[in-house]
């Protein structure tokens, strides 16, 4: 019998689901879709739902775990949180103004569809400007991959690790985008 994850320590839950990238795949956007439309039946409708992280870039690998950003109004957040809580997804880290929700995680290892949620307040959105930014420059976006590709087996069970690797191309990246862009969100 497995232990539940919640008794698990960081080290046994880094070994469970390690770093796994995987080619692209042209279904990550199915599944973003689906999960959208189950996530537009449940919560208020006042929010916006984005697909974001590497499964939304064309053509590079990632992590099989479709990333969704909830902007909502802070004042609705307690009341979002309750109806995730109830539709499978765990709350991982939670701040005054940032939630983090993970469905799809077992026991046993990975479901076949996994999801990483963001629940934000509305404008805290730097995520959709490097997505936009990687998918208009693909060669910018073949670099981050290769980035990725060079941390994966040195960080494949330090998750954390693994992100502060790639936080100064990210930040780099993402404001190019917000210079480019705008305030278009």
């Amino acid at each position: 019998m497995s232990k539940p994850l919640s008794e698990m320590s960081l080290e046994e839950l880094w070994e469970l689901f390690p770093i796994q990238l995987t080619e692209h795949q042209t279904y990550w956007k199915d599944w973003y879709q689906e999960e959208k439309g189950h996530l537009l039946s449940v919560l208020p409708d006042t929010i916006k739902i984005y697909h974001i992280g590497s499964t939304s870039i064309n053509d590079i690998r990632a992590k099989p775990i479709i990333d969704i950003l909830v902007e909502a109004h802070l004042s609705d957040h307690d009341a979002i949180k309750s109806v995730l809580l109830r539709n499978d997804y765990i709350c991982m880290v939670q701040s005054e103004i940032r939630l983090d929700f993970n469905k799809g995680y077992t026991p046993d290892g990975f479901a076949e569809k996994v999801f990483h949620l963001h629940l934000r307040k509305f404008g805290d959105n730097d995520e959709l400007y490097f997505r936009d930014y990687l998918n208009e420059h693909p060669e910018i976006a073949k670099v981050y991959e290769q980035l990725k590709l060079s941390l994966w087996k040195p960080f494949e069970y330090d998750r954390d690790g693994y992100t502060e690797s790639k936080t100064a191309f990210v930040h780099e990246y993402t404001q190019k985008a917000i210079r480019q862009y705008g305030s278009i969100y």
